[in-house]
């Protein structure tokens, strides 16, 4: 890989373990027809930093997926405060399947992960996409794994299939960044770096990824001439 790019070496690692370290909780009742649900997303939308804070961690316990929604525009809040629980949050209800038994299977997964059991932690996510293939999180931690292990096509392949369900995952974009990087085909990377970042401006280093391969398509494109 060209020098000026690796600074962007670590980023899918960082992302990753951001949403490993925010592990999914218990869902509680019905969202729909939970009054304290309600008040959340009411807070989130019309609260003070206080109360914006507090309904995020509500929601985290009583949201799903979809509700990530709901928090992308704080990823760009001037409260840093407010930026820092909304990132956390949105891994969080990444990682609700909606599904009990899915969800305790899940926890086991990120445990593996968390452990160094890489080949162990890929036959448990691609049990439960076998079994739940519409949730996201599974698919974007099987990629994970499949980067860390460099089987870059699966995890490419892995990548796609989550931002077929969730377009705004920042943290499969990046990945796909990375990896095409790596493949010397950096106008995609730019178009998937810059997407991430539209999405959640405070990634680490993607500002200055996006200056560099800007400046890499623009070197090789003056060679070119």
């Amino acid at each position: 890989m060209h020098n000026s790019l690796r600074l962007f070496m670590p980023l899918l690692l960082l992302l990753a373990l951001s949403g490993l370290l925010s592990a999914p909780v218990a869902l509680g009742e019905q969202a729909s027809s939970n009054p304290d649900y309600q008040q959340a997303q009411e807070d989130i939308a019309h609260g003070n930093t206080s109360e914006r804070i507090n309904a995020m961690n509500r929601l985290s316990r009583l949201g799903t997926a979809a509700d990530a929604d709901t928090l992308y525009p704080l990823l760009s809040d001037t409260d840093a405060s407010v930026r820092n629980v909304a990132q956390a949050v949105i891994w969080q209800l990444w990682g609700h399947s909606g599904n009990p038994a899915i969800d305790i299977e899940y926890q086991q997964g990120l445990d593996l992960m968390s452990a160094g059991d890489l080949p162990h932690a890929i036959d448990v996510f691609s049990h439960i996409i076998e079994q739940q293939p519409s949730f996201a999180e599974a698919w974007n931690k099987r990629a994970t794994l499949y980067f860390m292990i460099g089987q870059y096509d699966l995890s490419i392949l892995d990548c796609e299939e989550v931002l077929k369900r969730i377009p705004q995952h920042f943290g499969a974009l990046s990945g796909y960044a990375r990896m095409l990087v790596d493949k010397g085909q950096f106008e995609r990377a730019l178009d998937y770096m810059e997407r991430a970042n539209q999405v959640n401006p405070q990634m680490p280093n993607a500002a200055e990824t996006i200056q560099q391969l800007r400046r890499q398509i623009s070197s090789k494109k003056k060679n070119i001439v």
